[in-house]
């Protein structure tokens, strides 16, 4: 970890190793690395201007690569995605960063966008003819793609099929799903074409081909990939995978990949600044993917890499050998990453305080704390507002942060000076960051509405600034962090307002409530560590979990389950039905799909909500609830029952 954290391991005078001894090990996942996105603020203006300075504007050179290729061996790592912003110069246009690439083992890759190792983004521009369509300007396309595949005709890389247009945009020309399925199954010859003429027998050649946006329609319609092709699914930028390989995906020679965000830019909001990303939603979304076949390529977008030094170490450490992570638990991984760095007293205090940040911010991440969207062409989202919470339930969340951010501040004391720009790096920062987000946003609307002063509000940008500040002025690492990444509204000082609505009033009464893991009868399936409070759990399909109430005084009653806004695991719904004291509810189903309205909602609160409405028989003295998966992947967070209104 020492170019990310200044984390320097401690200086030994020998190292013994016992005779006879061996030890085999070998990855469980074969090709393992990140993609460097998102990079306007962080990575390139730190590269470019403190550690590897240049007059080449965005250009990001061999010395700063080869600390990440140091990096990633370190993590047993070996695949790279390089950036592909136009703030940057593309990897391949900057003399030494290939050669070091090929020093240090790793193979390089590209992202869904970027077929045939080519920067389309960066490069198209500069060495492209005409446009970048297919369908007209072939020969030229294949030219562009011809002449990176001849300079790296001896290289490890891993080549990305298939064509979408140029940054994230769909491929020109296609005006139907049909016409996409033809185009591709074209392209897909023509590439692996050039692949056989300068890299010899092309089922030898890794390639990956990525079902993604409206390249995933045209797969859905029966394009035909060949079978040694690895199959790369995606999750849904927030963490949750959206496809698992069907048997025969599955049994394909090729395998199966998975390309999956803990940072990112776009709708509906980014989450670009603190790297919050729950280790529990990690570890069981990619063990379920592991579980369900994806094995062959597992590529993590990190962001800028810093401040999400953790979520990559555990990432990599499951791609290398889950097993030993599904035996040692995540809680104990986390322990042991904190030990190595501050020692087992300091880990002991940090442990408890670290589970509390990602917890809170699985509630709401910090930068979803304006209430607004990104991208999403409504003046009414640019406008920093309230997010729909009681005056007593914002200074709960409140009391939270601050009591975090007092233990924050007060732990750094107990660290040994040695380590306290890593523990400010890898602890603090994180931790008051989010602390004074929360502060920031939360206290402008109690503000708005004449619960609290300004002042607070002010002074938490005042912190934010001044903590960032602190970060960039460790001459190593000045740049590498902004507070405001996009310049997006809700990272400025909140505007003086007064609101037009009223707040929320106090929230929803329920009579009974329980975390998943409180069932009384059933078999759940742990999630360690996940859910609003720890305590989520899976259901098995065909499985019941209970909970058990007393009577009360109502004629019915609503019961309000909140579920993780998960995607299908085998098929294409997520179901769930309920009953109580014999009755049953309708089929209660949660899939989303696409970037719908609720979509939105669920990844912005992690969560699925649904009710079901029963009468309550006043003569029973205990009541039943059951909750029933109907399909697999099913995870309950919590169970509220409410007097029917």
């Amino acid at each position: 970890m020492g170019m990310v954290a200044d984390a320097t391991p401690k200086k030994r005078n020998e190292l013994r190793i016992e005779a006879g001894f061996k030890k085999t090990d070998y990855p469980r996942v074969p090709y393992r690395g990140i993609f460097i996105n998102d990079e306007d603020w962080g990575m390139t203006p730190w590269s470019c201007t403190n550690y590897e300075p240049t007059d080449v504007k965005g250009q990001i050179g061999p010395k700063t690569h080869a600390r990440i290729f140091e990096l990633l061996l370190r993590l047993r790592a070996n695949t790279f995605w390089p950036t592909m912003h136009e703030c940057s110069v593309p990897f391949f246009f900057t003399n030494g960063n290939k050669e070091i690439a090929d020093k240090y083992a790793i193979y390089l890759g590209t992202s869904h966008c970027e077929p045939m190792m080519r920067n389309t983004n960066g490069e198209w521009h500069q060495e492209g003819k005409g446009e970048y369509n297919y369908l007209t300007n072939r020969k030229n396309v294949l030219r562009f793609w011809e002449e990176r595949v001849k300079q790296l005709q001896n290289s490890d890389d891993i080549y990305t099929l298939g064509m979408r247009g140029i940054h994230d945009g769909a491929m020109q020309g296609a005006k139907s799903v049909e016409e996409q399925k033809a185009a591709l199954t074209a392209i897909i010859k023509d590439q692996r074409d050039l692949l056989a003429k300068y890299k010899g027998d092309v089922t030898r050649v890794p390639q990956v081909f990525i079902p993604y946006k409206e390249v995933l329609d045209a797969y859905d319609a029966g394009l035909k990939v060949p079978e040694d092709v690895t199959l790369m699914w995606c999750d849904d930028n927030y963490g949750y995978i959206t496809h698992f390989p069907s048997p025969e995906e599955a049994a394909r020679p090729g395998g199966n990949g998975i390309y999956y965000h803990v940072s990112y830019w776009g709708r509906p909001h980014d989450y670009l600044w603190l790297s919050t990303a729950s280790p529990y939603l990690i570890y069981q979304q990619m063990k379920l993917a592991y579980d369900q076949g994806i094995r062959k390529m597992w590529i993590l977008n990190v962001g800028d890499i810093k401040p999400a030094e953790y979520q990559i170490e555990l990432f990599m450490d499951m791609a290398w050998n889950i097993d030993q992570v599904a035996q040692q638990g995540v809680t104990s991984h986390l322990h042991s990453f904190l030990s190595r760095e501050f020692g087992n007293t300091a880990a002991a205090y940090l442990l408890p305080m670290m589970q509390e940040h990602y917890r809170l911010a699985y509630i709401h991440k910090p930068e979803f704390m304006g209430n607004t969207r990104a991208e999403e062409y409504n003046p009414k989202y640019e406008v920093v507002s309230d997010l729909p919470w009681s005056e007593s339930y914002i200074r709960h969340r409140l009391a939270n942060y601050q009591n975090l951010e007092t233990k924050a501040t007060a732990c750094e004391h107990i660290i040994d000076p040695d380590k306290r720009q890593t523990y400010f790096q890898l602890v603090q920062y994180p931790l008051q960051g989010a602390a004074e987000m929360n502060k920031k946003c939360l206290y402008a609307q109690l503000a708005r509405h004449g619960k609290a002063g300004w002042e607070e509000s002010d002074a938490a940008f005042d912190s934010i600034v001044s903590l960032t500040a602190r970060y960039n002025a460790n001459p190593k690492w000045s740049g590498i962090m902004s507070y405001e990444p996009r310049f997006l509204p809700e990272f400025k000082r909140v505007p003086h307002t007064q609101a037009t609505t009223t707040l929320k009033k106090e929230e929803r009464a329920h009579i009974y409530k329980w975390n998943a893991l409180e069932a009384v009868a059933g078999r759940p399936v742990v999630c360690e560590g996940l859910g609003y409070e720890g305590m989520a759990c899976g259901i098995a399909k065909g499985e019941t979990l209970a909970f058990d109430f007393a009577s009360c005084t109502a004629d019915s009653i609503e019961v309000q389950l909140c579920l993780l806004p998960n995607h299908p695991v085998v098929g294409n719904e997520l179901r769930v039905i309920v009953e109580m004291d014999g009755l049953t509810s309708d089929t209660l189903s949660y899939r989303t799909k696409g970037r719908s309205e609720e979509w939105k909602q669920n990844v912005l609160y992690n969560q699925a909500v649904r009710h079901a409405i029963f009468p309550l028989d006043a003569n029973l003295p205990v009541h039943r609830i059951r909750v029933k998966a109907l399909d697999e992947g099913v995870v309950l967070d919590r169970v509220y029952v409410y007097k029917k209104e």
